[in-house]
């Protein structure tokens, strides 16, 4: 796969424009499915600190290129948004927890606000405007309520284009007017992706009060947290271009399909996508895309990767 992955990664094309990655909600850490192809991409992150409002560009990265944004990325420009800081800083958004909703559940705590303040906002075109950046291949954002307005943000050229996107929506009301599942889904059902993975996540169903006087010892109560079943809370989306659009893909983009896909473990479309490839532009990379994605595809098969799916309709069917 490595050795694959570079000899993509270092065609004429990939050179010249080399993959756009978009983090937004950047935890200061290399989202770990970029690790492979991070030093041969253009990274642009959103971090938001006290330092002066604007862009730096970090010389020293994991990245050939990383651009980070000490700001709010929203879906609007504004010099005095009003920002709620929570307990826990990862749930602190622009929009306001939604206290009545999130008193059914055990985390609700985390998301008492600590205070507000005014932040400078930016939105993502004009992000984008600012470094002449005119094209996105991987979109990740983890925005506490804002995903789809983002992705929204984007112009309808450089959303068509995009081949991997990454999303965080809400299941239950954990803010006020905050983007949902629902929401994402319906909008992604007019679009030319489809949902190649999602995993729900949640907490147990049960006030935070009720729930921190099981145990006096907090650690107890974290650990029964983890031990029982959780209610669906919010969900991890991750979306694949189908390259069914009418305006075409070339083949930088198609060889990026192929990478992005092996890297989401979506090795049939891989593979699909490679003979879509080589009809187009008759390049041995893309034999190699193919015959790389069915080994991994066999050795699926080799792993027993069927086995837990036959004993659950094993037990559907006699149980």
């Amino acid at each position: 796969m490595r050795n694959l992955l570079t000899q993509i990664l270092n065609i004429a094309e990939l050179k010249d424009e080399p993959p756009v990655l978009i983090d937004i909600g950047a935890s200061g850490q290399i989202h770990k499915k970029w690790k492979l192809i991070a030093k041969h991409s253009i990274c642009l992150a959103f971090d938001a600190d006290d330092r002066d409002f604007g862009f730096i560009e970090k010389k020293q990265s994991d990245f050939k290129k990383l651009f980070v944004y000490n700001c709010i990325v929203s879906n609007e420009d504004k010099s005095n948004q009003l920002f709620y800081l929570t307990k826990s800083p990862y749930c602190s958004s622009i929009l306001k927890p939604n206290i009545n909703s999130l008193e059914n559940y055990s985390y609700a705590d985390i998301f008492n606000i600590a205070s507000t303040v005014q932040l400078k906002t930016i939105s993502l075109s004009k992000a984008l405007s600012e470094l002449n950046i005119k094209t996105i291949d991987w979109f990740k954002a983890d925005s506490q309520g804002l995903d789809l307005r983002l992705f929204l943000n984007l112009s309808e050229e450089i959303r068509k284009k995009i081949i991997v996107a990454e999303f965080e929506p809400g299941i239950i009301n954990a803010y006020e007017n905050e983007d949902k599942l629902y929401t994402l889904l319906a909008e992604l059902d007019k679009r030319d992706f489809w949902v190649a993975d999602m995993i729900v996540k949640g907490v147990p169903r049960i006030s935070a009060s009720l729930f921190n006087s099981i145990y006096s010892i907090q650690k107890l109560n974290k650990l029964l947290s983890l031990s029982l079943k959780p209610a669906a809370g919010w969900a991890e989306i991750t979306i694949i271009n189908n390259f069914n659009s009418i305006i075409g893909f070339n083949k930088r983009e198609y060889l990026l399909g192929c990478l992005f896909s092996m890297l989401e473990n979506q090795f049939a479309f891989a593979y699909e996508l490679s003979l879509k490839g080589l009809e187009k532009f008759d390049d041995p990379l893309f034999i190699k895309v193919q015959n790389q994605s069915m080994a991994a595809m066999k050795k699926q098969l080799y792993l027993l990767k069927f086995v837990p799916t036959a004993i659950k309709r094993i037990k559907e069917l006699y149980f």
